[in-house]
């Protein structure tokens, strides 16, 4: 294996505090392990169960989908190679308000990924007899698992407190590890188990196209794919920012996603008729404590089955890892733009930002509560981190206006064309998600303007030197994207009133979409803004030389 520090001699510090330790591999295994979690060991089940065979179709949209926000990405992450990137983007392209509100939706969704991980990896314990008593019949943690559940958060934060070298090592093992188990799991079971009729007896889209456009935001599909934007968060730790970003990000999305259509493919292939004989919709399999594991034990391959349960603690405990370390990355981020207290931008001898690990163990903990489980939390962290991403295309449409001769290690062909579509994407992957998820996701934005904002006035109340500057003319179009989201959602037929038709829906949202994104682009923030905001965190974040 190679190791993440042969690139260079010697790791570099920055004069944020940070240290520059990763490179190529380091940084492509972040966004691999993050990929490659708790989603493959259920994804192709619970996406069966929405599409039928057609769930392949799924797989591939919700590919498409996060190639083209990671194109967006790559490009943008090789302009801006800064910790937290991603809630940075349209702080400099929209001003403050904006800013606070992406930088929100960011740390949301880093937040919300390592509880998630902890209750996979409890509930797929729950094969062994010891760890029975850790859940409840509905899979929900009893006071015993919510205990071991507190323990294995504090796990993912002492490992994180050892500095991102110790952590990139880590990672590197458990996704080499990650990456062989699906692979074999693919090649072992399609070679004694593979029958092409399970692809027509009952049906190839037995839902129609609904059923293929729900599985892509409800069954964990796009939840799965998340995890390429782990390479961006740690740019203001890599060696050589400008060169590695672009090849981790879309290299990390296309090994994802070629190991994630495979899965489908070979799941429903080695399905026994009985399982489906009644309907897709109600498979009669049980794979309780992990699918995968359980169709290894239902076509005799008994001894692959416990692989694949151990598997399911190393897969998603590396997975929660690393984005513990993107949580406190993200709150560094929010506090060297103003909008937390700089407490959050502290770092101690190794690098660490040691507050932001200490607040994302305590965020991890209280999700616990209302999100008992792994199935109650995966349509929520989808549409965050969906939500979150959206805001790279329309900063994309404003620097490739403003800022044409910014150097692009890596230029995204046609950006003219994808910024727009991938935010078209977007936004109908969050709508897909569905109306139940959406209004507990706007409480979740509600109670981020009440932080956030409560601390931006208090910053401004004390005369703070560092206070957020809310530009609101820059962000006018902000309000009325995420309320016109919302109103549309609820209105249509995907957990709402079903007063707009199938294909209407998603014309309106294609419509409504192009028209945030160019009103977004009209009232964005100066040129001498942007450079500004620009200046005032890039040259904090620079490398040393």
């Amino acid at each position: 294996m190679v190791s993440v520090d042969q690139s260079i001699p010697e790791a570099t510090r920055d004069p944020s505090g940070l240290r520059r330790d990763v490179g190529l591999i380091g940084l492509t295994w972040a966004s691999v392990g993050s990929i490659i979690g708790s989603g493959w060991l259920y994804g192709a089940h619970d996406a069966v169960i929405q599409a039928g065979p057609s769930a392949i179709i799924s797989w591939v949209i919700g590919a498409v989908a996060i190639v083209l926000l990671a194109l967006v990405h790559a490009e943008l992450g090789g302009m801006f190679p800064v910790a937290g990137g991603t809630a940075r983007y349209p702080h400099y392209a929209f001003g403050g308000l904006a800013g606070m509100s992406f930088g929100w939706f960011s740390w949301l969704q880093a937040a919300t990924v390592a509880p998630i991980e902890v209750e996979a990896m409890i509930g797929y314990a729950g094969h062994w007899k010891w760890a029975k008593h850790f859940q409840h019949a509905d899979k929900t943690l009893t006071t015993t698992g919510l205990l071991v559940a507190v323990v294995l958060m504090a796990v993912f934060v002492a490992v994180n407190f050892f500095g991102v070298r110790v952590l990139a090592h880590t990672n590197s093992a458990a996704t080499w590890w990650k990456i062989a188990v699906p692979l074999g799991a693919i090649f072992i079971v399609a070679a004694t188990n593979f029958h092409p009729a399970n692809f027509h007896s009952e049906g190839f889209a037995p839902f129609g196209a609904k059923g293929v456009l729900t599985a892509i935001s409800t069954s964990g599909i796009i939840f799965a794919l998340l995890g390429f934007e782990q390479a961006i968060q740690l740019a203001g730790e890599s060696r050589n920012p400008k060169r590695d970003l672009p090849r981790a990000t879309l290299g990390s999305v296309a090994i994802g996603a070629v190991i994630y259509v495979l899965l489908q493919v070979v799941f429903i292939a080695a399905l026994p008729h009985s399982t489906f004989a009644n309907g897709w919709g109600h498979l009669a399999f049980k794979g309780d404590s992990g699918p995968w594991a359980g169709l290894a034990t239902l076509v005799g391959l008994g001894w692959l089955a416990w692989i694949l349960y151990l598997d399911a603690i190393i897969s998603p405990g590396g997975t929660g890892l690393i984005y513990t370390t993107a949580t406190s990355r993200v709150s560094y981020g929010l506090a060297k733009n103003g909008y937390a207290p700089k407490i959050f931008a502290k770092t101690d001898a190794r690098g660490v930002p040691w507050f932001g690990l200490i607040m994302s163990f305590v965020t991890g903990v209280i999700c616990f509560l209302p999100f008992p489980s792994w199935h109650k939390l995966v349509g929520f962290i989808t549409s965050a981190s969906v939500l979150m991403y959206a805001g790279a295309p329309l900063a994309y449409g404003v620097f490739a206006d403003k800022l044409p001769r910014l150097e692009r290690p890596y230029r995204l062909p046609a950006g003219n064309l994808i910024s727009p579509l991938s935010f078209v994407v977007a936004n109908l992957i969050i709508y897909w998600a569905g109306w139940d998820t959406l209004w507990r996701l706007g409480l979740a934005i509600l109670l981020g303007y009440l932080l956030l904002g409560g601390y931006a006035y208090y910053a401004h109340s004390n005369n703070l030197p560092d206070a957020p500057r809310l530009d609101f003319r820059a962000a006018q179009w902000l309000p009325v994207y995420l309320l016109g989201m919302g109103l549309i959602s609820w209105q249509g037929g995907f957990g709402g009133q079903g007063n707009i038709p199938l294909w209407w829906d998603i014309l309106l949202i294609a419509v409504f979409s192009l028209g945030i994104y160019y009103w977004a682009k009209a009232t964005s923030s100066t040129v001498e803004d942007i450079e500004r905001s620009i200046d005032e965190v890039v040259v904090t974040d620079a490398p040393a030389h």
